[in-house]
């Protein structure tokens, strides 16, 4: 049986009713019928969601839906209300943190080698279940954080995803100690991963075509900051692509000194032109995607978080304003990362 501190009959949220451009309109107002959490699972009370570009990338329909009317939202902060049979760690009143990866397998050969984030039966918030644009989301408990409760939720929610992808990308660039790190895009993920490079010891060059995040970037600490096309000041020993753009692959992987490495780091890019061997991939260069995360790299980021104290630029929406949210996303107006918060 469920425990409840109150579990209301309905709530209300956004949910994608027909994926197409930002501007027609892709998101509705819906109010559902609320189920008690399953076994295993929690009920959340959602304090604040984070608008992340997979969101975006849903609304439009560059990912295919995986279920009709879904309410995105993958980096849900919020109060547990409800627990269901078998929950064991968490209570209701606690905090926790609802990410993008869901539900594993848990039995085939990524699982069993620690790369569950290759599972082929892999599940995730926002696209193959409900999740944080809305009053409140059902999250299963073994893919939950716990977090701080004396932080503000809405500097908690980017780093659920944003945060921890941006993580992922950070690691698979293999930036050497000391080394130079190139970011081509400068948003929620962005933003943070520079943070963690930096306070690691790296040089880091931002290149994006928003004069506010290139602001920001200095503000932080890269040692520069140029529009997306520009040519870095120096070679680099590794770089991200954190902008769903491939035209910038070739323009990435340019800027790398021999054997350097480029993480692209988002779900979906459009498509990369053709490369020229000797100019892009010659002297040992690397391109690497990085697909979704694992939990352990939750677990560490989070950790590294707070013992470094990552500051997380926020613009906050009211949840009533979640199609604004993505239209100023998808627009670039967007300074740090856009949060849906009750109102």
């Amino acid at each position: 049986m469920a425990v409840s501190a109150s579990t209301p009959a309905a709530h209300s949220g956004w949910a994608v009713r027909t994926p197409g451009p930002i501007d027609t309109g892709p998101l509705e107002r819906v109010r559902r019928e609320m189920s008690a959490p399953g076994p295993g699972e929690l009920l959340l009370r959602v304090e604040a969601c984070g608008v992340c570009r997979t969101d975006l990338h849903l609304a439009e329909g560059d990912l295919v839906p995986h279920r009709p009317s879904t309410i995105p939202g993958h980096e849900i902060v919020g109060r547990v209300e409800a627990v269901g049979e078998g929950v064991g760690l968490f209570r209701v009143g606690d905090r926790a943190g609802g990410a993008w990866l869901r539900g594993t397998c848990g039995c085939c050969r990524y699982c069993r080698a620690g790369r569950e984030n290759l599972c082929p039966r892999s599940i995730y918030t926002g696209w193959d279940a409900d999740g944080g644009f809305a009053e409140t989301a059902v999250v299963p408990e073994a893919f939950v954080y716990r977090l701080p409760e004396d932080r503000d939720a809405e500097l908690l929610a980017p780093l659920l995803c944003a945060g921890i992808i941006g993580f992922r990308a950070l690691r698979r660039s293999v930036l050497p100690e000391g080394g130079r790190l190139g970011i081509y895009g400068f948003g929620a993920s962005a933003h943070l991963a520079a943070q963690v490079a930096l306070a690691e010891g790296a040089t880091v060059h931002v290149l994006t075509r928003s004069a506010r995040a290139r602001a920001l970037a200095l503000e932080l600490g890269a040692a520069s900051a140029g529009g997306a096309y520009d040519r870095p000041p120096e070679p680099l020993d590794s770089a991200i692509l954190f902008a769903p753009v491939g035209d910038l692959v070739p323009v990435a992987l340019e800027a790398l000194d021999r054997s350097g490495t480029l993480a692209v780091a988002g779900i979906h890019l459009s498509d990369i032109p053709v490369l020229n061997y000797q100019r892009h991939l010659f002297q040992e260069r690397n391109l690497r995607s990085v697909t979704s995360n694992t939990r352990q790299d939750g677990r560490d980021f989070l950790a590294l978080a707070e013992r470094v104290g990552i500051r997380v630029t926020v613009s906050p929406y009211p949840l009533s304003r979640a199609d604004r949210a993505l239209a100023d996303l998808a627009a670039d107006r967007v300074n740090g990362a856009a949060v849906l918060v009750p109102g």
